[in-house]
């Protein structure tokens, strides 16, 4: 990536040819061999680190005046910290290639002439100056060595694109809970599809995805993205498929209805999403789910009129792998259609369907860690009319 960086962005080229020792890690710039001077006036090397915004899979900006750092506070020729440095202990997640760098706190100075940094070429630079010019004096330290590390760090990302966004807000460490997942969607209707879309966009393992019917017009009304005329008529797998490959690896899609005799295709599944609209189908569904000690959730809609607006309920019950079989037989999810329940109409709800799957996924997400969670919820409703969720806790 680093090859990639120097040859399309002018200020990062500028840094290598200057003998900056650079580095591309997890969507950051690493500059090793900084020398600066610790609190006893010694000579110590430390490393920068810097956030990296991509503008397209070959172009990046600077963004920010924040620099990380990793060594202790560094130190003026007097014995005292180099001033106008702000910021704090902090942490940053790098990959294993990046083992030697080890940030423990965050600077934040600003130029005074502009007030921000034209490009990375001008931040490294300022704090190069401020921070190794002590140690240049000293001892004669040089801090550009030309160690540039051409090879691509090893990175074991889903993503076909940089997930840009992960690094930027800082959240790298809980992102990483997710990593090992291998999730399974049953049914790609107007809650599938959008749980798709969410957590094709989640570095989980692997997504596999399941579903026997054909794509049709009251499926584009209650579905995420574009719409290609041609789609219509399409297997579902095949053409959601199509949609999610460009964004990243890991995906199985399989033109199967689950029920119980489907053993093989959930081996190694960590957790599913069940979304079929037919009570009757959930019976085999959980059978096999229970059976292997998946956890999942069933998401389910109900949305009746009454000579007036709709009013309707947006269901996720959480069946834990524990006590999934306590949870089913407490009746939350429907085994059977209700026949007045206008949904069965395909009446066109896509924001509905559309927060029945965002609350799926976050409560998925509460799970692993990366929401906060204040109480373990069992089964949550959303209500309409009164835009209320009435949650249960989950069984000790």
């Amino acid at each position: 990536m680093l090859p990639t960086l120097v040859s399309h962005n002018d200020d990062i080229r500028r840094l290598a040819e200057k003998g900056y020792a650079l580095a591309f890690d997890t969507n950051h710039l690493v500059v090793r061999d900084m020398p600066y001077l610790d609190h006893e006036g010694a000579l110590k090397v430390g490393a920068f680190v810097t956030k990296v915004e991509f503008v397209d899979q070959q172009r990046v900006k600077q963004q920010d005046h924040q620099i990380f750092f990793a060594g202790s506070v560094p130190h003026a020729l007097d014995g005292k910290p180099i001033p106008n440095l702000g910021g704090g202990a902090c942490a940053v997640t790098l990959s294993a290639a990046s083992a030697d760098v080890v940030v423990e706190r965050s600077f934040s100075n600003k130029p005074r002439d502009t007030g921000a940094y034209a490009d990375f070429f001008a931040k490294i630079e300022s704090y190069a100056n401020q921070i190794c010019e002590p140690a240049r004096e000293k001892y004669g330290a040089n801090w550009l060595t030309f160690k540039v590390r051409n090879e691509d760090v090893p990175t074991d990302s889903v993503f076909n694109i940089h997930d840009t966004l992960s690094s930027l807000a800082e959240i790298g460490d809980l992102s990483a809970k997710l990593k090992d997942d291998v999730i399974a969607i049953i049914g790609l209707g107007g809650t599938g599809s959008y749980i798709l879309d969410f957590m094709s966009k989640t570095p989980v393992k692997e997504i596999r995805a399941f579903d026997f019917d054909n794509f049709h017009v009251h499926n584009a009304f209650r579905a995420p993205g574009r719409l290609d005329p041609q789609e219509f008529g399409k297997a579902k797998v095949e053409m959601y498929l199509g949609r999610y490959q460009s964004m990243r690896k890991g995906l199985t899609f399989v033109p199967t209805y689950v029920d119980a005799s489907c053993n093989d295709e959930f081996e190694d599944v960590t957790f599913a999403f069940v979304c079929v609209d037919k009570g009757e189908s959930r019976n085999g569904i959980f059978d096999l789910l229970l059976s292997k000690k998946i956890p999942f959730i069933d998401a389910g809609i109900g949305l009746k009129r009454a000579g007036g607006p709709l009013k309707g309920t947006v269901r996720v019950t959480l069946y834990s792998a524990d006590h999934g079989q306590s949870t089913r037989d407490k009746g939350y999810a429907e085994l059977s259609t209700a026949a007045d329940d206008l949904y069965r109409t395909n009446i066109q709800t896509g924001e509905i369907n559309a927060l029945n799957a965002a609350l799926a996924v976050i409560r998925f997400k509460q799970l692993r860690g990366f929401y906060l969670a204040e109480r373990s919820c069992q089964h949550a409703v959303f209500y309409t009319h009164e835009l209320n969720v009435i949650a249960e806790s989950e069984d000790p």
